[in-house]
């Protein structure tokens, strides 16, 4: 349900270009075509990184890697249980 903006800034260009192309295309062949979905899987995943910590405690880089890696083991978990299982019935 999106609208066109007065196109007085470049972004409302933009922005009104890519509403007619997703309009004329369909959604999901825009989304395709332009990476759009895989945009927001990327903006939502780092906003999950960002809800475990905005900084880092550890004062040392070698502690640093390993708070790092400690998160992103905690997200792949947290992945890992949001998956289903399908199994081949017949």
């Amino acid at each position: 349900n999106a609208k066109m903006w007065k196109p007085d800034t470049a972004g409302a260009k933009a922005r009104n270009e890519a509403v007619r192309s997703s309009k004329y295309l369909g959604r999901a062949l825009w989304r395709n075509l332009t990476g759009y979905h895989r945009r927001s899987r990327v903006e939502t995943k780092m906003h999950c990184v960002k809800l475990l910590g905005q900084r880092l405690l550890a004062r040392d880089f070698d502690r640093q890697v390993a708070e790092i890696q400690i998160r992103a083991a905690i997200l792949n978990g947290f992945t890992a249980l949001g998956i289903p299982r399908t199994v081949a019935v017949g």
